[in-house]
């Protein structure tokens, strides 16, 4: 998952990306109002954690902005204005939640995950395809109840595929996700995904040549079948694959 953190506190904005990367999400941080709103008209992210006291511009402004645009870009205040008031018109700016500084890192990583899983869709914390389970508060992958290891940026990529079974998500896509603003090497991302293909079985994960990549859907008893064969998600094989 990938955060827009905006927080002009230098002390405190440090202490919010690193406790967030450290709950798996790729986190971009900015310091004042202008700059959101640039990263936001540029740049997708899943969820926006939004300080109101901010310079040049201010967060309720940045919110308001944003959903006169029509964007339906999840929000959280995080802020230090803790009158009924405040909260009432930020919410009704907008806002999907409201916390009130300080906060604790694991409500924050929390309340996070859920405004992620409105917005993707799934009414459970857990995500499962056939017999593969994710579950992205305890950043575990089970198959068929055997506990995969996938280090952090692995269970990110898996997990934003499986949020889009059926649906081809983009290279460019996958690379925000996973690394934000940061540099990487170029064969960075075909790494990662070589590296879960060696623990799922068989070709679980699709390239869609000079597109992305996508996990597919199962069709009807295919989880019965593919248990029974030990197979699970037999592609097309017409298509080329990496």
């Amino acid at each position: 998952m990938r955060i827009l953190l905006v927080e002009d506190d230098e002390l405190l904005g440090d202490g919010l990306q690193a406790g967030l990367q450290q709950h798996n999400y790729t986190v971009d941080w900015v310091k004042d109002g202008i700059a959101a709103e640039q990263a936001l008209a540029y740049e997708d992210f899943d969820v926006m954690v939004l300080d109101l006291g901010l310079p040049k511009r201010s967060g309720l402004e940045v919110l308001e902005n944003l959903r006169k645009q029509g964007k339906e870009l999840p929000v959280l205040i995080l802020t230090a204005r803790e009158a009924v008031d405040d909260k009432i018109r930020g919410l009704d700016s907008g806002a999907d939640d409201y916390m009130v500084k300080p906060c604790d890192l694991d409500e924050l990583a929390a309340r996070v995950r859920a405004l992620h899983r409105r917005k993707t869709g799934n009414a459970t914390p857990t995500l499962a395809h056939g017999e593969l389970i994710l579950d992205p508060s305890s950043h575990t992958v089970t198959y068929d109840g055997e506990l995969l290891t996938l280090p952090r940026r692995e269970f990110s990529l898996l997990e934003k595929l499986l949020e889009n079974v059926g649906k081809i998500v983009s290279r460019e896509q996958l690379l925000q996700t996973l690394y934000g603003w940061a540099e990487i090497d170029s064969n960075t991302l075909e790494v990662h995904i070589h590296n879960i293909r060696k623990k799922l079985p068989k070709k679980y994960i699709r390239t869609i040549r000079g597109v992305g990549y996508m996990v597919e859907k199962l069709k009807d008893g295919d989880a019965t079948t593919e248990r029974k064969d030990e197979q699970l998600l037999v592609v097309n094989r017409t298509h080329d694959d990496d």
